[in-house]
Formats: C-alpha cells, structure tokens, sequence
C-alpha cells in the first residue's frame, strides 16, 4: 500500500513538473520542439528575431510548416536566407505575428463579431483576414493567398502558437 502512494506522488510529481516545464516555453521553443518547423526555426534565426520572440510579449504565432516553406518556388527560401535579404526575411517573419495572445476561441469569436471575418494587424504593419471554410480557420493575406490553421492554441509562457499550411505575404 505504501509502495502505491509513493508511486503515485512519484507520477503526480512527473505530470507536474513536465506540464510546468513545457508551459515554461516560449514560441520560439515550441517552434524549435517541432520537427514540422526546422525551416521556421532556421529563418528565425537567420533573420535574427529569436531573441524578440523569447521576450514577455504577448504574441500570437501563426507557424508556417516545412511543407508550407516548399510551397515556395524554388530557391526561394535559400535566396531569404541570405544576409543581403535580411529585411525582407524579417518582413515576412514578423507578418506571421500578432501582438497578443489570441487563443483559437478568441479567433473565432472575432470571425462571428466581424461577421464572418476578424482583421488582425501583425508586428510587420500589415493585416491578416481570418474566417471559416467549413469547419477550419483560415488566414488570407494581403495577397490573395490563403492558409489553413491545421492546429491550434500551441500554448508557451509568452502566446500561442497556431500551425498553418502556408507562407503569408505582406503587400
């Protein structure tokens, strides 16, 4: 009997300190803990926003996969990871990004306030339009172009992260 309530201090103590541990993380951590984001995390770097992102925020990620990143034509994501893009890479980085953190209730509450669309302003300057296809969020940027969220409220001590199955372009 004694052996039963030590393991399950054991466990409870296990649960605690992992669940604490991974809400300890930062978006860029989460990013990093995802083998769907290894380009994310490399443009991240090379654009040298890592340090802003681990900072207190709030901010709400929307995180492009390696798949989305393929999407591009070729050469593209070379070409931004070059020093002489530097700004551009940061532009479209920081495009993905909205000050706050807007849990996936909130994106949608907004959606039906807007009456099926919510505006949301990134850190870059420029504007997302979030709405529903069917059952699923989707983000269209300045563009035309448009991504799926695939997950959502990927949760660290400074926002949340939401996957998306395409790279946003600002104007």
């Amino acid at each position: 009997m004694k052996t039963k309530k030590i393991l399950s201090s054991v466990v409870l103590a296990i649960t605690l300190f992992t669940g604490i541990s991974s809400f300890a993380q930062t978006v860029v951590e989460v990013a990093v803990g995802s083998p769907d984001h290894t380009t994310l995390v490399a443009a991240v770097k090379a654009a040298g926003l890592a340090e802003t992102l681990s900072g207190t925020g709030p901010f709400t990620v929307f995180a492009p996969t390696n798949a989305a990143f393929n999407k591009l034509p070729a050469g593209t994501v070379e070409s931004l990871l070059e020093p002489a893009n530097l700004k551009t890479l940061q532009g479209i980085l920081t495009y993905h990004v909205v000050a706050g953190k807007i849990d996936s209730k909130a994106v949608i509450a907004a959606i039906k306030e807007g009456k099926g669309k919510a505006v949301l302003t990134t850190v870059q300057g420029g504007t997302l339009t979030a709405s529903m296809k069917g059952k699923n969020v989707i983000v269209t940027d300045e563009k035309g172009g448009v991504a799926t969220v695939t997950a959502v409220d990927l949760s660290a001590s400074n926002g949340v992260v939401h996957v998306i199955d395409t790279v946003l372009m600002h104007k």
